[in-house]
């Protein structure tokens, strides 16, 4: 691949995340632009932003799933990433516990072992194939979906370790990450949850808020709402972590090899 292609596909990931981020934190970033919604037009700009989000969840899956080249390698890939994905999908059927899902385990050990790309497409691809058996597709999916793959994409850049640190690791990021899953979350109602307020002080976001007032009315809302379903989603992926990443990394780790796995960051290299 040319040094122009190669920055070329590396831009537009960067945009389509920094475009993603800003679908979630546009309240926060509004008054800092000095920017008001007209009156009467206060739904249109949550409206463009879902927009935003569901064309950066596009392009990022697209992006990551080109990575894998034409040949074995690729043929490889995408057959290991589709078993991946729908067995985690199927994990979506298991009972939750007040916020805890074991889908976001697999999510995190395939990103750790497979990579940020793959661990991308790993979380987002698991949140929309879930959804269809769920029947969970609304507004909120592309919200999802992205989540999700950020959770896959960071856990690839973790530095790799062994035994014991590595679950402790692997556990105290999977406890961020319920934590911040749903702070981010929440983040794709919050804006237009309750219409009509226009009273300074309460849980909800009012167009024309400064910048912290609205992290105050985010803070509020978010320790009434939320807090408590994600710390149990944090302390539910810290103990499935220390429980099962230690065989599930081996059992990763030996598809890798038995693959003759490449990352598809070292892919874009051979193209």
């Amino acid at each position: 691949m040319s040094q122009l292609a190669r920055f070329t596909r590396s831009l537009s990931l960067v945009l389509a995340s920094v475009g993603g981020l800003a679908a979630f934190l546009y309240p926060f970033l509004l008054p800092v632009f000095g920017l008001k919604p007209e009156e009467g037009n206060e739904l249109a700009v949550p409206l463009l932003f879902a927009s935003l989000a569901f064309v950066s969840v596009i392009v990022l899956s697209s992006e990551f799933a080109q990575a894998a080249r034409a040949g074995t390698d690729a043929a490889r890939s995408i057959a290991l990433l589709a078993v991946l994905v729908a067995i985690d999908a199927a994990l979506r059927f298991l009972p939750s516990l007040i916020g805890a899902s074991p889908i976001f385990l697999l999510i995190i050990l395939s990103g750790y072992v497979f990579g940020a790309r793959f661990g991308f497409a790993m979380g987002a691809l698991t949140l929309l194939l879930s959804a269809i058996l769920t029947g969970g597709i609304g507004p909120w999916l592309p919200y999802q979906m992205l989540c999700a793959g950020w959770i896959g994409q960071s856990a690839g850049w973790l530095p790799k370790l062994s035994g014991w640190r590595r679950r402790l690791l692997l556990a105290g990021f999977g406890a961020a990450w319920g934590f911040l899953f749903g702070a981010l979350m929440n983040l794709w109602f919050w804006p237009f949850a309750a219409p009509g307020v226009t009273e300074s002080g309460g849980l909800y976001w009012i167009p024309g808020m400064s910048l912290a007032e609205t992290v105050r009315a985010y803070a509020r809302f978010y320790v009434a709402t939320s807090l408590l379903f994600d710390g149990t989603r944090a302390l539910g992926n810290a103990l499935l972590v220390l429980l099962l990443s230690d065989p599930l990394v081996t059992i990763l780790e030996r598809w890798r090899l038995r693959l003759s796995w490449q990352p598809w960051e070292e892919l874009d290299d051979l193209a």
